[in-house]
């Protein structure tokens, strides 16, 4: 039966399964007695297929709405131009000079013609009576004025079934309905027979059994179905950041109104269409909605971000037009809603379980039926009696009838597979209750036979709650784990190297201070960004008034493979000056200079150099994340358009963060190893860091190995053999940037498949 299985059920993956390998094993399906019920949790093919026509007709779209665009502009650069729309009546009533239809015409569209004639953005703004600074105003009447003209950001969904749905599903089971038409026919021959009540007993009995039936089911289906709801919305939960009233704060994408500022980063879903504020090197990946791989640059020129994309570099802040099923991806998220989840290979393969032993069934219930038949005729036969049948004669074949119906109902498990979608939605549950959001139900079946967790180190093996707690900085290490050492040390330093110290932190980063509604400082941003600014306003840092002295004039965000920020300064007296943070060995490999004890700039001589890279090592020995700071005076004539150089930095600093190891992850580790489970961490950090945080989860034992990116992908096959199942620590923060490899590893009865894309 495996290989039957293999051969015919074993085409479908875990996820992004061809459409020719889900059809096929359907076909097979050929004894079904319920496909409404068997397939309800199942990928509907044709929902999809009008998906994938969707995404191919926006892909069309905008690629037309682009070339007309640009050859627009070509055409209106100096002309003045005259806008025929006419603001409807209850838009001007609610305090707007714009319609959602209008919005959505021009972002969808990428009508540039059109947004110049409505003022740019910041005309789209002021008719939004919003601000592209301090965002919405939030008093209760205007938010539901906004929401009463351009509508929330909600999908439409599909209706929750009532509970008598679900009966009339189970109803449309084949030998139920076989099993009904026996009752019915023995009711009127008992009856006619034998009279009431005592004719009707065996019908009623057959009645009794398909009501326990068909009741005990529909509520099985119907609080799977409620449990299924309750999953899909907290898959859908997910918070942004917008500024509203001058404040930055975290909402839900459910809550976001047109006229709301965005701040996106990388990483971020773009939550609702809009335009682009301002934001440095922003590469979208319109792949979702348009299946087109390559990613759009969008900037002042290109300003339209379209909702269900996804931020592939840079950073941006966006200002929301247009919400909810009037956006290209609610129309498509209506009809994927529809289209269902991809079948797991373990239910792929139940379905053809459950259609061998139908087939089975069935054929026993055929030969019960000919048995019991047989011998009923053959009495007939010798009585001389074949064609005269009687009243109990009918009811003695239609007992054995339904008696073979009765083996068909018994023998085939309908509810094989239904039952383990259950058991994967109640390991999901599960694992949501212990803050693991699974959003792929094959995942809970793939970890059922998981022998190896990849896991990363930060936030997920640390708290990822970061505070700097060591510095070296003019040569000199000093612990800064409390606000009195933070204090001592900013008087310790020269100003000179303070104000540098500062203006590289407050205006090389990712995140920001905000004053909240309580009137305290807030610091935003993710938990190394927040660390690095606490301990520059502990040092006596102000943020705004930083950030006043100087204007930022490029960007170059943070990336995985970069592995540092950099960030282009325009001086007041119009020179250029850039800043360099990120990981440590990295940014002072790109140093040729340092600040020493007194402030002064000196050149790095390789004994300088080698002291400074034992601070690192001596910091991650100690388990802590550190980043280098560095700066760069631009030469004379450096224009803007220029990449940033790679080299010629001088050092500022160098910070050590603690990011403490989880509680229970030690005991964690503990448990999979001796469930037979081995725990590795993959991680872009220091080396010497990943080593001391996995021996303080367990991870790195005595006979374990920790191997940098680089070595592991100069070894041969046979040294692959012996090193991949001592490999405890993999660190990929020395991976050459663009590089994408595999390789295939035979172990002694499985294949193990490394495979790194760096």
């Amino acid at each position: 039966m495996e290989s039957y299985l293999e051969e015919n059920f074993g085409g479908v993956k875990g996820k992004n399964s061809s459409e020719e390998a889900l059809r096929r094993w359907r076909k097979l399906c050929s004894v079904v007695k319920n496909p409404k019920r068997r397939f309800r949790f199942t990928a509907n093919l044709d929902k999809r297929g009008e998906a994938q026509a969707i995404k191919h007709a926006n892909h069309e779209k905008l690629r037309v709405a682009v070339l007309v665009s640009k050859a627009a502009l070509q055409f209106i650069h100096g002309l003045k131009l005259r806008s025929e729309y006419v603001v409807p009546e209850e838009v001007k009533a609610a305090g707007f000079q714009i319609c959602a239809d209008e919005l959505g015409s021009i972002v969808e569209g990428h009508d540039s013609k059109k947004l110049i004639i409505h003022g740019g953005v910041a005309g789209i703004a002021a008719k939004l009576a919003t601000s592209s600074t301090d965002g919405l105003d939030t008093a209760e009447d205007s938010m539901q004025r906004r929401q009463d003209i351009y509508g929330i950001n909600k999908f439409t969904e599909s209706e929750t079934r009532s509970f008598w749905v679900f009966v009339w599903e189970a109803l449309q089971d084949t030998t139920l309905i076989i099993l009904a038409i026996c009752a019915f026919v023995s009711l009127v021959v008992g009856i006619t027979m034998e009279g009431w009540p005592k004719g009707a007993h065996d019908g009623l009995g057959i009645v009794a059994s398909i009501l326990l039936v068909v009741f005990v089911t529909a509520t099985s289906d119907y609080r799977q179905s409620l449990q299924f709801k309750d999953l899909d919305k907290e898959k859908r939960k997910i918070q942004v950041q917008v500024t509203r009233k001058g404040f930055r704060q975290r909402i839900s994408i459910y809550d976001l109104l047109p006229g709301d500022v965005v701040n996106l980063a990388i990483g971020d879903q773009v939550p609702a269409d809009g335009l682009f504020i301002s934001g440095f090197s922003l590469l979208i990946n319109e792949s979702s909605l348009t299946g087109e791989s390559e990613p759009v640059v969008v900037n002042e020129e290109n300003p339209f971000l379209l909702s269900g994309t996804k931020v592939q570099d840079g950073s941006c802040k966006m200002l929301v037009t247009t919400v909810g099923m009037r956006t290209q991806w609610g129309k498509l998220m209506a009809t994927l809603s529809e289209g269902g989840d991809d079948e797991t290979p373990l239910q792929v393969k139940l379905n053809g379980v459950a259609t061998i032993i139908g087939q089975i069934g069935l054929f026993f219930a055929v030969i019960t039926f000919i048995v019991l038949s047989q011998g009923l005729i053959s009495k007939k036969y010798h009585d001389g009696l074949l064609l005269s049948w009687s009243g109990d004669d009918a009811l003695a074949m239609l007992e054995h009838f339904a008696i073979a119906v009765t083996i068909v109902v018994v023998a085939v498990p309908e509810g094989l597979p239904l039952a383990v979608t259950l058991s994967l939605a109640f390991a999901m549950k599960k694992m949501m209750n212990d803050k693991a959001l699974v959003r792929n139900l094959a995942a809970c079946e793939t970890m059922g036979s998981a022998t190896t967790i990849c896991s990363d180190k930060t936030g997920t093996l640390t708290t990822n709650h970061m505070t700097v707690v060591k510095t070296c900085i003019c040569g000199n290490i000093r612990e800064v784990n409390s606000p009195q050492n933070a204090s001592k040390l900013c008087s310790e330093l020269p100003e000179n190297v303070v104000r540098t110290l500062l203006e590289s932190i407050f205006n090389n980063t990712g995140g920001e201070v905000v004053i909240n509604q309580d009137g305290k400082h807030q610091i935003l941003g993710t938990p190394t960004e927040t660390a690095i600014l606490e301990f520059a306003m502990s040092i006596g840092g102000n943020f705004k008034a930083k950030r006043a002295e100087t204007k930022i004039a490029k960007v170059e965000p943070f990336n995985s493979t970069k592995k540092r920020m950099c960030v282009l300064l325009e001086l007041a007296d119009g020179g250029y000056r850039a800043h360099c943070k990120g990981a440590s060995e990295i940014v002072l490999a790109a140093c040729d200079k340092f600040i020493d004890e007194t402030g002064a700039v000196t050149p790095l001589d390789k004994a300088t150099a080698g002291k400074l890279n034992g601070i690192i090592d001596g910091f991650a020995h100690e388990a802590l994340r550190t980043l280098c700071l560095a700066y760069r005076e631009m030469e004379e004539g450096f224009s803007i358009e220029e990449q940033l150089p790679q080299q010629g930095y001088t050092c500022i600093a160098i910070v050590g963060i603690k990011d403490p190891v989880r509680p229970g992850v030690r005991e964690s580790v503990a448990i999979c190893r001796s469930a037979g489970v081995t725990v590795r961490m993959v991680t872009g950090d220091n080396i010497n860091t990943a080593k001391a945080i996995a021996r303080e989860c367990g991870i790195l034992t005595e006979d374990g190995l920790a191997i940098e990116g680089p070595d592991f992908r100069e070894k041969t096959l046979e040294e692959l053999l012996v090193l991949v199942p001592k490999i405890q620590i993999l660190d990929l923060q020395w991976a050459l940037p663009g590089l994408r490899w595999r390789k295939r590893v035979p172990m002694s009865s499985f294949w193990t498949t490394i495979s790194l894309q760096l």
